[in-house]
């Protein structure tokens, strides 16, 4: 009885693709597909290729700002009536390579997806145009967008690479160098306003000048470090300069210190002393009096990379690190080059300025 049913199954489908195959005009290069979604029955398509395209294969901007992905895309030969397509855009993030959805549209109707929702939207500024319009640009939104386009049974893509531009900072935990696991760096990192620095940041950083021997957490798990002037403790004086790795780390069991990377803020860092020096707790009141709050570490350096930040005296942050920042160097203020200078984590009841972030919109 199975095997009659089975037959029986076998003989209609066949039929069917008879029928099929029958109805389908004979010239190879003309097909018919079915638009499911607009429910606008069947729709002739006439060996037209779809193409897709980027104008650039790479867009810099900074954290606060916006950004422009451009993609066209088109028909050869060229079409005689316009025709809706499926347009999408799909973000790579830097450390990993799971897909996540930005913004989905057909026409004039669009969708965003999770945090991209309300900051992107499609600029379709002249037909064939799905470039991709991104505001309230993030730290983490760095990676790639891949711009795919669907019609029927075509499917074509390009992508195109954000980069953020931005300051990476070593970062050593309050008991000193090395005590930060993998997710200890990560949380080190977001609470001074700043994310783990990928190698190619780390890298660009160091071609700037970046110098530090103290090995340090990557976004991608790995522990390196950037040298400009080879010496006896940072892997010897026979070692060209460049970024030294450490490959690979246990996520848990390993301790290191980390990079972290910083971009631009929206809002104001500078130094703050109403009367005399201030211990820690009056430091942090005395900003919120002044309608601030006490800044972060990535501010701090992201307001001298991006700001111009040059202040001589030492001030207290939010985690309880002294620190001043130097764009022109000048005697009695540290080092001959530009730099954030640190006296580390000094007692909290030690008497200092304090740095203040004032928010744009304060």
């Amino acid at each position: 009885m199975v095997c009659c049913i089975q037959a029986l199954l076998m003989l209609g489908v066949q039929l069917a693709l008879t029928d099929w195959a029958l109805a389908v005009p004979s010239t190879p290069t003309r097909f018919f597909y079915h638009d499911y979604l607009n429910g606008k029955g069947k729709i002739n398509f006439n060996g037209e290729k779809l193409h897709v395209d980027s104008a650039q294969p790479s867009v810099f901007a900074v954290r606060g700002g916006n950004a422009t992905l451009p993609c066209r895309f088109w028909y050869e030969p060229e079409l005689n009536s316009s025709r809706e397509v499926r347009v999408k855009w799909s973000w790579y993030p830097v450390v990993g390579e799971h897909e996540t959805d930005v913004l989905v549209a057909i026409g004039s109707r669009s969708r965003s997806f999770g945090d991209f929702r309300g900051r992107v939207q499609l600029r379709q500024d002249f037909p064939g145009d799905a470039t991709l319009m991104m505001t309230e640009l993030q730290l983490n939104d760095s990676g790639r967008y891949v711009c795919e386009l669907v019609d029927g049974l075509e499917d074509k893509s390009t992508s195109v690479k954000l980069e953020l531009r931005g300051v990476v900072f070593p970062y050593q935990h309050p008991r000193g160098r090395y005590h930060l696991s993998f997710l200890g760096a990560q949380q080190a990192c977001e609470e001074q306003d700043s994310t783990l620095a990928t190698f190619t940041q780390l890298f660009q950083s160091w071609k700037e000048g970046l110098h530090w021997c103290n090995a340090g957490w990557l976004a991608d798990g790995t522990v390196q470090y950037p040298i400009t002037r080879p010496r006896m403790p940072c892997g010897g004086h026979g070692l060209a300069p460049g970024v030294r790795s450490y490959g690979r780390r246990e996520l848990h069991l390993h301790r290191f210190d980390v990079f972290c990377f910083s971009s631009a803020l929206p809002g104001k860092v500078y130094y703050l002393q109403p009367y005399d020096k201030m211990n820690l707790t009056e430091a942090r009141q005395a900003c919120v009096e002044n309608g601030a709050e006490i800044a972060k570490v990535g501010q701090l350096f992201s307001a001298w990379k991006f700001s111009g930040l040059d202040h001589c005296d030492a001030g207290w942050l939010a985690d309880g690190s002294v620190r001043y920042p130097i764009t022109r160097p000048r005697r009695n203020c540290g080092p001959s080059e530009p730099g954030v200078r640190s006296f580390g984590f000094p007692p909290p009841q030690h008497k200092h300025g304090v740095y203040c972030y004032k928010a744009e919109d304060e």
